[in-house]
């Protein structure tokens, strides 16, 4: 949901004219970035490195950056290259694997390593283990009908040059030596089928926004607004957007005009598109379930895992819906995460409000809202 609210609001502001003068207490910027994400600070890099000339400001709410879901404890890491998900390899009606999102989503993962790589001969990026490692992804699935359908993903899989080596085993004996931890304990009985694959990643998007906004921050045409938060935002008469955001600590407002407005604001993103009155945001609303982790740094544990397992999830559900028993690499410790336990919560933000449901809630959004609580 938020990757097409950001992409809306992003689409009509630069489909905008490129406005003129304004009043001169204000302040003006070439693109205005909203949220110290990894969406904006990304989208920031792209932009100084294709258009050297723009001014740009980031507004982020919090006191520091990368401090909410593209922190490295609130994602799981995976950048989705479709190598453990398997609800992007729906079966058709005649039982035949589909591969074809599979793919859309591994090479879409692949540009973005691409882009990685180029930030880090460029000098942008650091050490490329400060913020991905190797880490293998596995689907893990059990029952005659799950390994049936695991098998014949894997063989549709194969083919493609996107997942070469990948493994498939029914072997208890071969899939305790992957997961070793996963089949401690488990009945020899139990018939269980796994693909492995030593392809995957393990991704810190939090350590790649701080590197990303460090780098801006060296540019004399960036402006890092922290500690601000965005209380308005209004389309001038010349197509220009005016930001309108005050300083959490000393109360100071301030007003600036972007001739491009980009919200990357996670959980925060809906009352922002619902400020500044594009028909796009109308149909938009926020569902308050979420999930929540249990987590060990303890080594002796930590060192018995190393992969992140998937389950197997209903067509067409998230890929969080899933059991995961997932390898991180955080704050420089190996870490296990297990999860997800359902949630539900008022706050679209961890650090937001209880009242964020009820205030984004409006005539244009309620139905839409009723029609997922019912599914």
């Amino acid at each position: 949901m938020l990757k097409k609210m950001t992409g809306a609001l992003l689409g009509v502001a630069i489909a905008s004219a490129l406005g003129t003068a304004h009043a001169e207490d204000v302040k003006k910027v070439d693109v205005l970035l909203i949220g110290g994400g990894i969406m904006s600070s990304t989208l920031g890099i792209w932009l100084n490195e294709l258009e050297p000339t723009w001014s740009l400001e980031m507004v982020e709410r919090l006191d520091k950056v990368a401090e909410e879901s593209s922190n490295g404890w609130n994602n799981a890491g995976t950048g989705h290259s479709a190598l453990a998900e398997l609800n992007y390899t729906p079966e058709d009606k005649d039982g035949k694997v589909s591969i074809s999102k599979a793919i859309e989503i591994n090479e879409a993962f692949q540009i973005s390593r691409q882009f990685w790589s180029w930030q880090v001969r460029n000098g942008v990026l650091k050490d490329p283990k400060s913020f991905i490692n190797s880490t293998p992804h596995m689907s893990f699935v059990w029952g005659d009908d799950n390994i049936a359908f695991l098998k014949k993903r894997y063989e549709a899989l194969k083919a493609s040059p996107l997942f070469s080596g990948m493994q498939y085993s029914e072997d208890p004996a071969q899939i305790k030596q992957w997961v070793p931890l996963m089949m401690e304990g488990r009945d020899p009985q139990q018939k269980v089928a796994a693909t492995w694959s030593p392809l995957g990643t393990d991704v810190n998007f939090g350590e790649i926004t701080r590197q990303f906004a460090g780098y801006l921050q060296t540019k004399p045409n960036f402006k890092l607004n922290l500690s601000s938060e965005v209380e308005n935002i209004t389309r001038n008469a010349d197509g220009s957007w005016r930001v309108e955001y005050k300083n959490l600590k000393d109360g100071k407002k301030t007003e600036t005009d972007a001739k491009f407005v980009f919200i990357g604001a996670g959980g925060g993103a809906l009352h922002l598109l619902q400020k500044s009155g594009i028909p796009e945001a109308n149909d938009y609303a926020g569902f308050p379930v979420g999930g929540s982790f249990l987590v060990t740094d303890n080594p002796e544990i930590a060192q018995q895992h190393l992969a992140k397992a998937y389950g197997k999830a209903s067509v067409g559900a998230p890929p969080m819906s899933v059991p995961h028993l997932d390898t991180r690499m955080l704050d420089g410790k190996r870490v296990i995460l297990f999860g997800p336990f359902a949630t539900f919560s008022t706050k679209f933000l961890k650090q937001g409000s209880y009242l964020d449901l009820l205030t984004s809630t409006n005539t244009h959004n309620a139905w839409p809202m009723v029609r997922v609580g019912v599914a």
